[in-house]
């Protein structure tokens, strides 16, 4: 017995160590460089990404507003609005939650959240008019193009108060909102600004409901940004964000009035192009905002000890899904220990899913209460520990010893899906590359010849396999929504480990 006891207190020892060597501060600094390799429009110089320059300085021109700016979401060169917008939200969210440990990243976090709300006050500039995407999906996907050499249609899609689109708005608003929080303190003319744009662009999405399903869907269901949960969350949320802001009273009655009419269950779109149903309660991502809104509102209920139903309740319920050890449990993990969930680009749960546990864990923790999932019983400190295994395994500590953020670690994904990482730079091919003439460039397994520091692709197979090709974009591709939670969890944990 007592030889068991000895070997099982030097495996723990052996977990602590390797846990602790993980660097959170230099994965924080990569992974708010990375949105600096996502931008599009006029680049300041001087830059720390210098393999990137100007994009997409034209955009806007076909209906006289300019539009350049934003970020492209992913391995694209097209403005989705909608996963733009959430994005922004969870960057600003990270920044009002864990700034105080990000020094000294405070600063360029601050400026990813500001290059997004720059672009999205231009996109909301127009009355009656919500701009949401840049760019042809169908031209763009039909090259292999830097961003510099574009020469696809730069095409602007609106949703107006004829074609509504009440879910990419109210998530604009949302980020709006939750901008002009960060900004208080460094910069209250430009935090005014953000919150004065966001009431009005939620008033906007609230009166002219519809989905942009309806409005743009032709150009972007294909392309897995078409919104299966409906559009009440994003109006729930924007106006939960919006009581954040503004403490006006109106917001938190819309917020109380309006979640008992939300979805129970959404659509959720697989891998192999099947749909399935998951309750809401569970969800978070640029789609769906139910476990978030929850969480957030929890914030506040449980300080002012207000009410508990439904918010703190099914904050409860999310975190049960997601325990390992939770007897209503919905997620998977792979043997390594990833969080699972149908869909591609599975690391966004992972690190979405993750950041609402660390800031649920922080109201828990506050208000000495603990979890109750079935007969189990779980203190705060569990839910860190979970998301702490999440942010370890995206890292390096998994099955393959991989780091799944580009630039940290000695092995990292090396053939990301990814137009501007994977073609030589304007200084090392100033001669423009056409729309095919990238495609060698994407074909060839020799490693990408730009390093997208900080980015993180959609992650391994189920059993813990990643096979680093482009081509498997569902795990090869980085995405802003992906990283964007990270920067919170990263912030914290090189605080508190």
């Amino acid at each position: 017995m007592g030889g068991g006891k000895m070997i099982g207190v030097m495996m723990v020892m052996t977990m602590v160590v390797s846990v602790s060597s993980q660097d959170y501060g230099d994965a924080l600094t990569k992974s708010i460089l990375f949105f600096e390799g996502q931008r599009s429009g006029k680049l300041p110089s001087p830059r720390r990404v210098n393999w990137r320059k100007d994009s997409g300085m034209n955009d806007g021109k076909d209906v006289k507003v300019d539009l350049t700016g934003g970020y492209y979401d992913a391995g694209d060169n097209v403005k989705f609005n909608f996963p733009m917008a959430f994005t922004t939200t969870l960057l600003a969210w990270s920044v009002t939650k864990f700034g105080q440990f990000m020094d000294p990243d405070l600063q360029n976090a601050l400026d990813a959240v500001r290059w997004g709300t720059d672009y999205l006050l231009k996109a909301t500039s127009t009355p009656g008019t919500v701009f949401a995407l840049v760019g042809d999906p169908f031209g763009d996907h039909n090259c292999w193009e830097r961003p510099e050499d574009m020469d696809t249609p730069r095409t602007a899609y609106q949703v107006n108060t004829t074609s509504p689109g009440s879910e990419v708005s109210a998530e604009i608003a949302a980020a709006l909102a939750a901008a002009s929080i960060a900004f208080n303190a460094s910069d209250s003319q430009y935090s005014q600004t953000l919150v004065t744009q966001a009431i009005s662009v939620f008033d906007f999405a609230d009166k002219n409901r519809g989905s942009y399903n309806d409005a743009i869907g032709s150009v972007v269901c294909p392309y897995y940004y078409c919104d299966g949960s409906g559009y009440m969350d994003e109006l729930v949320w924007g106006a939960a964000w919006l009581y954040k802001a503004t403490n006006n009273e109106y917001y938190w009655n819309y917020v109380q009035h309006t979640i008992n009419n939300l979805p129970k269950y959404i659509k959720v779109m697989n891998t192999d192009g099947t749909l399935s149903y998951r309750d809401n309660f569970g969800e978070f991502g640029w789609d769906t905002k139910v476990a978030g809104i929850n969480v957030l509102v929890s914030g506040w209920v449980l300080q002012k000890k207000l009410d508990p139903s439904p918010f703190v309740l099914d904050a409860d319920r999310f975190v049960c899904t997601i325990l390992p050890e939770s007897p209503t449990k919905s997620v998977t993990y792979s043997p390594g220990g990833l969080l699972f969930k149908s869909g591609p680009s599975n690391m966004q749960h992972a690190t979405t899913l993750s950041f609402l546990l660390v800031v649920y864990a922080g109201y828990s923790k506050r208000n000495r209460r603990q979890i109750q999932c079935g007969n189990v019983v779980v203190s705060p400190d569990r839910l860190v520990e979970v998301a702490k295994g999440q942010v370890n395994y995206i890292l390096g500590k998994n099955p393959s010893g991989m780091s799944y953020m580009v630039g940290y670690g000695d092995k990292f994904p090396n053939r990301i899906h990814h137009r501007a990482s994977s073609l030589p730079s304007m200084h090392a091919h100033p001669d423009r590359i056409d729309c095919h003439g990238g495609t060698s460039y994407f074909q060839t397994q020799h490693p990408n010849p730009n390093l997208l520091t900080g980015a993180v692709v959609g992650g391994p197979a189920a059993d813990d396999s990643y096979p680093d090709s482009r081509a498997n974009f569902s795990q090869s591709e980085p995405a802003t929504y992906i990283t964007a939670p990270l920067v919170g969890l990263l912030a914290y944990f090189k605080a508190n480990s």
